[in-house]
């Protein structure tokens, strides 16, 4: 989920500082040249759906409100459960497969809520710049965050002039999703009921910008603030994936370089370089610096994120869990909150997955974080066919932001599920206008094709030709882009080319998403046999992806397995009968073939 935060920083006390001479700041604009605004677009009121109930759970205390005061009653157990299930038919340890996917989830026990834990003090001094309650240097230029830090309930402490430009912990992680990739039948990956993947209080464009301008200001009259520098490197990750432009990365690079050299070993800076790594998709990376940043504070909110995201994109589920507890207990709020839901939906555990999810909404603190989470519930609904409740929750998180892009893209797809293709198709071109990234490209790409009209083709083949220009732009500037290559290349590219992709970035990690990929591309190269194990793999924590299923029920059919193929197919269209524009069409089409319905 993807796809995928808000933190509460610890405010820092500093010294005072005077001018220096300015400096050369990454991506600053001329003075005086405005940035673009974002369009405004207003909710679309909810239509019935039909409703898919989730499976049963068993968590006696459940994550999402740790704040105010709020406590679930049940006693806290220690520990998580683990999360990861063994999958049969593993195709590295050449383990035969052997029926259906593994068990669903076991047992667990969900964080407790309760007020935050503040951070305890810093390792090493702080960064230059006014104490506490100080007023902002004159003539630096600052633009608020609107609605204050997150995570709800904390106590709040008079913010230094940094913080008043831009909440240092609020853009800890983008694009930590894997799963941002997508094809002709892949379902889209939940965002922020997955891996959260931005920042609540940083989701409009104006807001954004406004904060990078102020930033830079700051920068050049005080050209040694190691903290503004790290912060300014967050926001250049943010604008990265809130724009579409991985040109951005090179810039944020720079920035953690100056934030290093100025204090090394930094730990803002250290989990800045986590961020950043995994919003390239080096995941590796990212729990190296995740580590490293917490050896210096274990109490870093973006850190603790950090390496909840780089273990759950390494297919590394059970240790992912454990981060989960640990964060909670260090640093409770949203964006713990979120990455804990994820875990859960992994495991085909979307009970409390929603439950978490829909008390975190119940504390949310600012207009940020209700849009947020209300959409990481809408996307988690529509995950599982539940459209009419998709659609309420994208609309309260856009009374919350209205310009808050994966609420409108979530509310399109919503409205392609349910056959309003006109009104699906208008909201995904805002989309795509906005932030040209894969997953919507495709999709508005199947959804040209699935209506046919007079130059749709054409259409269509643009959308799918701007894919292959972000996948080239994302390489050129660091950005691991194999799964989003596997993925789009299968079903609109060149077949080999998703094999290779998708071979690569098997290599490099093991989870749901990339056995699936692996598996499609597999598939459409002719290799069903090799693919099954993959296939089997995808769907073996117990996952509910209609897209996972389909494409299991495609290659059973391919294989030679009728019951099989039948059954899965079954399960995609049961689960979520809207999975995907054309990728639902084949499943009706493959099923009615094998003497099924749905």
């Amino acid at each position: 989920m993807p796809p995928h935060t808000p933190d509460t920083p610890t405010p820092e006390g500093s010294s005072p500082q005077a001018p220096q001479a300015e400096a050369s700041v990454p991506g600053a604009p001329e003075a005086g040249v405005p940035l673009p605004g974002t369009p405004e677009e207003a909710p679309t009121p909810g239509t019935p759906e039909r409703e898919t109930p989730a499976p049963g759970t068993t968590a006696a205390e459940v994550p999402g409100a740790r704040a105010a005061g709020t406590r679930v009653p049940e006693p806290r157990e220690a520990g998580a459960p683990a999360l990861e299930t063994a999958a049969p038919g593993n195709p590295a340890s050449g383990t035969p497969v052997a029926g259906d996917p593994g068990p669903g989830p076991r047992e667990g026990k969900a964080p407790v809520i309760e007020a935050p834990v503040p951070a305890p003090p810093m390792a090493e001094d702080p960064a230059p710049g006014p104490r506490e309650g100080e007023a902002p240097v004159a003539g630096t230029p600052v633009a608020p965050v609107p609605g204050g830090p997150a995570g709800g309930g904390a106590s709040v402490r008079t913010p230094s002039r940094l913080h008043l430009v831009l909440s240092a912990g609020a853009l800890a992680v983008a694009l930590t999703t894997g799963a941002l990739a997508t094809g002709a039948a892949r379902q889209a990956t939940p965002a922020p009921a997955s891996l959260p993947v931005t920042s609540p209080q940083l989701l409009s464009g104006d807001d954004l910008a406004a904060s990078i301008r102020g930033l830079q200001a700051h920068l050049r009259a005080q050209p040694r603030d190691a903290e503004a520098w790290s912060t300014l490197a967050l926001a250049y990750v943010e604008q990265a994936r809130t724009e579409g432009d991985p040109s951005r990365y090179p810039q944020a690079d720079k920035a953690l370089d100056r934030a290093l050299e100025l204090r090394p070993h930094h730990d803002p800076a250290l989990a800045g370089r986590a961020a950043l790594a995994a919003a390239r998709h080096d995941f590796r990376g990212a729990l190296k610096y995740a580590d490293e940043a917490l050896s210096r504070n274990p109490y870093n909110e973006r850190a603790l994120c950090s390496r909840i995201d780089a273990l759950v994109e390494l297919g590394r589920y059970e240790e992912a869990s454990k981060a989960a507890d640990l964060a909670d207990s260090r640093r409770p709020g949203v964006p713990v909150f979120t990455r804990y839901a994820y875990v859960r939906e992994l495991r085909g555990d979307t009970a409390t997955a929603r439950e978490v999810l829909t008390r975190a909404l119940g504390t949310a603190a600012t207009r940020g974080d209700v849009a947020y989470v209300a959409t990481a519930l809408g996307q988690l609904a529509w995950n599982q066919g539940q459209y009419r409740t998709a659609l309420r929750h994208y609309a309260r998180a856009l009374a919350a932001d209205d310009t808050y892009l994966p609420a409108l893209e979530g509310r399109a797809r919503t409205q392609a599920a349910l056959g309003d293709r006109a009104a699906a198709i208008t909201g995904m071109e805002r989309v795509v206008a906005r932030a040209p990234l894969p997953q919507p490209l495709v999709e508005l790409g199947e959804l040209y094709e699935e209506r046919g009209g007079k130059g749709d083709t054409a259409r269509a083949r643009d959308q799918y030709a701007l894919v292959h220009a972000w996948v080239s732009l994302a390489r050129a500037n660091g950005v691991d882009a194999d799964l989003d290559t596997a993925l789009a290349a299968a079903d609109h590219g060149e077949r080999g080319a998703a094999l290779k992709a998708a071979r690569a970035e098997w290599k490099r990690r093991h989870t749901v998403h990339t056995a699936d990929a692996l598996a499609w591309a597999l598939h459409v190269n002719g290799r069903d046999e090799e693919a099954l194990p993959y296939a089997r793999r995808a769907t073996a924590t117990g996952y509910r992806s209609a897209s996972f299923r389909y494409h299991r029920g495609m290659i059973e059919r391919a294989a030679g397995r009728p019951d099989r193929a039948r059954a899965s197919l079954t399960a995609a269209l049961g689960l979520n009968p809207g999975f995907a524009p054309l990728g639902a069409r084949a499943a009706r089409a493959a099923l009615a073939s094998l003497g099924g319905t749905e």
